[in-house]
């Protein structure tokens, strides 16, 4: 829960400290994309727009009860997970041409 700063300072060093938490996260969701390219047959299944929006929908969801706004979840996930899609689409290809030499 966010507390009251009372100088500029204070609001940067808190924000400054959530971003070290955030990235740290980060690294660990990119972690499990890496692993969910070996699972994935192709490049559709990378894709896997009906699971994007199940994740839309969830932290809108989240957000709400958090009391975040739901609007700037969205987009900051929407944008997240067309970085970790991008992640995975190399992953995926660079694993299907370890497994197929000829590709």
């Amino acid at each position: 829960m966010a507390v009251t700063c009372t100088t500029l300072e204070e609001v940067r060093n808190n924000i400054d400290r959530l971003d070290q938490q955030i990235v740290t996260l980060l690294a660990e969701r990119g972690r499990y994309v890496s692993q969910a390219a070996h699972f994935k047959k192709d490049a559709d299944g990378v894709k896997a727009p009906q699971r994007v929006e199940q994740v839309i929908a969830k932290v809108r969801n989240l957000a709400q009860v958090a009391g975040a706004n739901p609007q700037v979840t969205e987009q900051v996930y929407r944008a997240m997970i067309a970085a970790f899609i991008q992640q995975e689409l190399a992953e995926h290809a660079a694993l299907t041409k370890a497994g197929n030499p000829e590709a």
